[in-house]
């Protein structure tokens, strides 16, 4: 099983920006752990702050992956480019939130993307990321019987 996760603006900043909401973890080191976990499972991470460019690796991990996890970060909120690149795609996309958006700013409570995503799930910390792969598995899995 193949799943590529792809963050969006800031997400590269986690371990350092706003501790109190992100807490102290790179990414990265998050990643590390959760390969771990998972070692029968291909996971794959894109990180970028430009719009376009997650269209484009949505676009690429479309057609090919098993999954994809989606945080596209304060593009959740903006962005019909990225909207619209997971609607043109197959493969079952996650949005994903490090917080709960429900329970922050305003602006922040519409999400643009959750209407072509097959699910989301936020304000559980990094844990947002495990608990998309665990639904991602058990979508992969319904899909073989």
């Amino acid at each position: 099983m193949h799943i590529e996760i792809i963050n969006g603006p800031n997400l590269n900043l986690l371990g350092r920006r706003e501790p109190e909401k992100y807490g102290n973890s790179s990414f990265e080191d998050y990643l590390s752990g959760l390969k771990s976990r998972y070692l029968d499972i291909d996971l794959n991470y894109y990180q970028s702050n430009i719009e376009g460019e997650i269209v484009n690796e949505i676009q690429k991990s479309g057609f090919s992956a098993d999954g994809i996890i989606l945080n596209a970060g304060g593009y959740t909120h903006t962005s019909v480019s990225i909207t619209d690149a997971i609607a043109a795609i197959k493969t079952p996309v996650i949005e994903v939130h490090i917080t709960n958006i429900a329970a922050r700013e305003e602006f922040r409570h519409t999400s643009l993307i959750g209407r072509n995503c097959t699910g989301s799930i936020s304000g559980f910390g990094l844990d947002s990321y495990r608990l998309a792969v665990e639904a991602l598995i058990e979508i992969f899995n319904s899909k073989k019987k």
